[in-house]
């Protein structure tokens, strides 16, 4: 059922939320079923009821971010996925590539990529120093991040790997928790702890973390410290505010190599237009040196279902009723 209704704007805000020439608005025109004319700062909607609730959230996220940063097409793409917006509905997305890249191998197991994107995202670590890796859980954003770190560790390519996470459930206070660091941190880190015991054996892991040359600690512990000759791999970046992870990129000393790697569904920040990852698709974008790549549900290479259920909670999240008019 069609309806109508509008989006009130902030003046001062309009330009840089619709873009020089409405380019912006004019993209996401192009993208969904609704009619959408600016005039003043109202925005006339005509459309589908059911892109009602995205298409508020996407005019709400554009305008948080646009009081701090002049937008262009990464922002929009990072807005669109804050809202609810897949890669598929705008035709972002990539097909299966074939055989696949060889990201990590020893006798008996091999590493390869699964999709177009995955391809993409593994020869951007090959070309950039620093690489976004941005998608749903499965699509093995984290898995291939750490693959490619032990690589170049065993190869050596760089003299440590450093694991980072933000860990956001103990508000990054984790002096009440029972044990040394290690303890500390080991419920958040149990993803790339699991990763690293896919690559290496259990006694080379403990060998490499009571060398110094493996270290996993949490994003607070980075602040003051500069990372030379070493892959540094920031996971859950979604968690970070700009401020966070502004200190994280800052850290990175001579010959080291960074991996971010978030999923902009999953914010657990009040303000979820305050994260870091979404800010930093905003301003690096274009920077050499940079890659961004995004993964979609595509991509996941977990179990059959979990693409199907990546997909669901996508449908879920759309069609979610919320307590705007």
């Amino acid at each position: 059922m069609k309806i109508e209704y509008t989006i009130k704007l902030d003046p001062g805000l309009v330009p840089r939320i619709v873009g020089p020439q409405d380019v912006l608005l004019r993209r996401i025109s192009s993208m969904v079923a609704s009619q959408i004319v600016l005039r003043g700062n109202q925005l006339f909607v005509e459309g589908p009821d059911e892109e009602k609730v995205k298409l508020k959230a996407l005019f709400r996220d554009l305008e948080g971010m646009a009081k701090r940063h002049h937008l262009d097409d990464s922002g929009l793409d990072a807005a669109l996925t804050l809202a609810g917006f897949s890669a598929a509905d705008r035709g972002s997305g990539k097909n299966d590539s074939g055989e696949g890249l060889v990201v990590f191998e020893r006798p008996g197991f091999t590493i390869k990529t699964r999709s177009e994107n995955q391809e993409d995202y593994i020869q951007s670590t090959r070309e950039a120093d620093l690489v976004f890796a941005v998608g749903p859980a499965g699509t093995g954003k984290t898995f291939l991040a750490v693959a490619v770190a032990v690589r170049a560790l065993l190869d050596d390519l760089v003299d440590r790997m450093i694991l980072v996470r933000p860990a956001v459930e103990a508000g990054e206070h984790l002096g009440y928790l029972p044990g040394d660091l290690k303890d500390k941190v080991e419920p958040y880190f149990r993803p790339i702890y699991d990763a690293l015991m896919d690559m290496l054996t259990p006694e080379k892991l403990r060998r490499f973390m009571d060398q110094g040359r493996i270290e996993i600690a949490p994003l607070a512990y980075m602040r003051g410290r500069t990372l030379n000759n070493a892959y540094v791999l920031l996971d859950e970046a979604q968690n970070t505010t700009g401020e966070q992870l502004k200190m994280f990129l800052t850290r990175l000393g001579a010959r080291s190599r960074a991996i971010v790697t978030g999923d902009l569904t999953q914010i657990d920040l009040v303000d979820k237009t305050a994260s870091g990852l979404a800010e930093a698709m905003v301003i690096l974008r274009g920077i050499k040196g940079i890659r961004f790549v995004n993964l979609d549900h595509r991509d996941v290479v977990r179990h059959n279902l979990v693409k199907e259920i990546v997909q669901a909670y996508e449908r879920e999240r759309r069609e979610r009723p919320t307590d705007e008019s």
